[in-house]
């Protein structure tokens, strides 16, 4: 069965029988992100005013790969060597997905694919952001254009290079009425302010799940804490967290992006005593995450009514309350309540990426991303 999904502000649900329309415009989106789980795919349809999900897929990464992703992200020996191979290795896995997407939407005609990459360095104030995934093999393993290499037209306007969802956000998910905050919890959390009659901006805020993750890796040996139990478990350690939050990151204004350039696990090991509960600390940096997104909306979001979350973290239900009473004036639910599934909507962004750049249409909002002037975004690998 295929899922098919008209995104609006009421949410209507839309049988493919009773849409009505000519020449379907399909594209694929795929995006792997900074928590490093794998691959979530969309087949996309912009024929219409609203996008139409028509497929969708996740494919989790093995941990062989996972592993060495994580490794690359630091200077490594043979480090060019093994990029490339790694590369080489997603392209696959991409490719996979792919066909999978295929498959589940009758072969149906895809006019081109926006790939995200793996990101391995981001360093815009060095003038470059590096996501591998050689879309070049891509294309030619898939018989698909491939648009991939998004931030570093932006960067080269004098932008950050991300966030770049905001844009997309700002298509999709606006209210002529109500302000709206959407916030992805992904790997990294970054946030888009919606304000009505006013530009939409939007920026990192700071750590998402990434360190949560890696703490439970170490201590649990799962890949995630599942709802927040094992931080929910946990006491909050005021020091500890006094010291996170005065990472000079936080005080930054925005445009600004970041990674797992600094926040890492050695960035976190810097800060621990050693003789801290493994859960205390846990609690701690689900209140990280919490804290830093409350204090960004609250200094540069104004008085918005409505926070929708999106990306992994809206399933951590420990983060969920927090982030409620970090935020008492405002409703916090997830995008699904607006008709949109918060798995995948990075993935549908990067399908709009593409289907932007083979239109020749900027994509990048210089308000959220510090360029000087809006950019035609990817580099196009066409079959």
């Amino acid at each position: 069965m295929i899922s098919w999904r008209v995104w609006v502000c009421c949410a209507t649900l839309t049988s493919p029988n009773s849409i009505n329309y000519s020449v379907p415009e399909l594209y694929i989106g795929l995006m792997s992100g900074t928590s490093l789980d794998g691959i979530d795919g969309v087949v996309v349809d912009f024929s219409l005013a609203e996008p139409i999900l028509v497929a969708r897929h996740y494919a989790a990464f093995d941990d062989a790969l996972r592993t060495e992703l994580l490794a690359l992200h630091q200077p490594v020996h043979n480090e060019l060597h093994r990029m490339q191979l790694a590369g080489n290795q997603l392209a696959r896995h991409y490719a996979a997905t792919v066909n999978t997407l295929l498959l589940q939407s009758d072969n149906v005609k895809i006019t081109a694919m926006g790939c995200h990459g793996q990101t391995i360095r981001h360093c815009p104030a060095s003038g470059y952001s590096l996501q591998i995934g050689n879309a070049a093999l891509l294309a030619e393993l898939t018989g698909i254009t491939v648009v991939s290499d998004f931030r570093n037209r932006d960067i080269a306007a004098g932008g950050q290079g991300a966030p770049l969802v905001p844009a997309f956000h700002d298509k999709v998910m606006r209210h002529p009425l109500i302000h709206r905050v959407i916030v992805n919890i992904g790997g990294i959390a970054n946030l888009t302010n919606l304000p009505p009659q006013a530009a939409t901006s939007g920026f990192d805020c700071g750590p998402g799940n990434l360190l949560m993750d890696a703490w439970c890796l170490q201590h649990l040996g799962k890949p995630y804490d599942d709802h927040g139990a094992w931080a929910a478990s946990g006491t909050v350690l005021p020091a500890l967290l006094e010291k996170m939050l005065s990472e000079p990151f936080f005080a930054l204004p925005p445009p600004k992006s970041s990674g797992r350039d600094l926040f890492n696990s050695n960035w976190l090991s810097e800060k621990l005593h050693r003789d801290e509960k493994p859960e205390d600390v846990q609690a701690t940096l689900l209140e990280l995450t919490c804290i830093s997104i409350a204090n960004a909306i609250r200094q540069y979001c104004g008085s918005n009514t409505e926070v929708y979350l999106c990306g992994g973290g809206a399933h951590n239900q420990t983060l969920q309350r927090r982030l409620a009473a970090n935020l008492p004036e405002s409703t916090i639910q997830t995008t699904d309540v607006l008709g949109v599934n918060g798995d995948y909507l990075e993935a549908v962004a990067f399908a709009w990426l593409a289907q932007q750049a083979l239109h020749r249409q900027p994509a990048n909002l210089p308000l959220v991303t510090g360029a000087t002037h809006p950019c035609v975004l990817g580099a196009i690998y066409p079959v």
